[in-house]
């Protein structure tokens, strides 16, 4: 394993940023092509009329100001400088852009240098940095549309057990076995809450992450990305409802939570699930 120098981590921290910038135009683009793609399905099963629409997918159109509709000029685009520069507000309307977009560039680029420092220069680092930014999608897009889409969390599936078919995070027969099981487990807690509750706990996305987690980290593991999802979602909600004053009854997304100890799980779950049982 290579140590990765200090002009490797420079290099890896810009793309992080210019490749955080793409992801923000998915955390925000994504879902509006889905309810729009089942919005036009909808109409169509019903045999409405469905209303003409400009294209409108990750491409196009342009990048432009939700607020003003004007076109961003590329130096207004550049990841994390043009924010700074700009002081948070668009170079036409003055309306506030919102801290989400040099944030998630900001966490996508620094969480692409701790995989690199861990793993080093190696087609491993490679591949943890591919399921670390696919979280960070996941994550935005849950917060904000309590979704996560299958076009994202099956192929992450996916993609698990083919890279550890060549053993590179836990063997094959562990990943296999984890892909079901994770999906098993909130399977069954799902049901088992709609039986007592009558209500729906939680959604068929969060099932196919934690699937996507098992496939990528093995059954080995699942239960330490249970227990510390469980743990600091229930802390975030209880302080939101005690300080914040957050409804009850309003649904929170689960997904990130599994996403945080997804990839706590994946970098250093052997370590920390070892540290445990040596301490018994």
């Amino acid at each position: 394993m290579a140590h990765p120098d200090a002009y490797f981590l420079l290099a890896t921290f810009l793309l992080g940023l210019v490749v955080g910038s793409f992801l923000n135009v998915v955390i925000y683009r994504l879902p509006l092509q889905m309810h729009s793609t089942w919005r036009r399905e909808s109409l169509d099963f019903l045999g409405m009329a469905t209303e003409e629409s400009k294209p409108f997918n990750l491409a196009f159109p342009a990048s432009h100001c939700p607020h003003c509709n004007q076109p961003l000029k590329p130096w207004h685009n550049i990841p994390l400088l043009s924010y700074l520069a700009l002081r948070g507000k668009c170079a036409h309307c003055s309306a506030a852009i919102s801290p989400q977009y040099p944030l998630v560039e900001l966490i996508t680029a620094l969480l692409a240098v701790v995989v690199l420092v861990n793993f080093g220069v190696t087609v491993t680092a490679a591949l943890a940095i591919l399921f670390t930014w696919a979280l960070v999608v996941l994550t935005g897009i849950d917060l904000h549309h309590k979704l996560l889409p299958d076009v994202i969390t099956l192929p992450l599936l996916w993609l698990g057990l083919l890279v550890n078919s060549q053993g590179l995070f836990t063997d094959l027969h562990s990943a296999v076995i984890g892909a079901a099981a994770g999906y098993m487990v909130l399977w069954l807690v799902f049901w088992g809450f709609k039986l007592v509750t009558g209500k729906d706990g939680m959604g068929y996305g969060d099932f196919k992450l934690l699937a996507a987690l098992g496939a990528w980290v093995g059954w080995q593991l699942l239960p330490l990305i249970l227990l510390l999802s469980t743990a600091v979602g229930a802390a975030v909600g209880v302080t939101a409802i005690a300080l914040a004053g957050r409804e009850r009854h309003i649904p929170m997304a689960f997904g990130p939570y599994l996403a945080v100890a997804g990839w706590i799980a994946l970098m250093w779950g052997e370590t920390i699930l070892s540290t445990y049982l040596n301490a018994l």
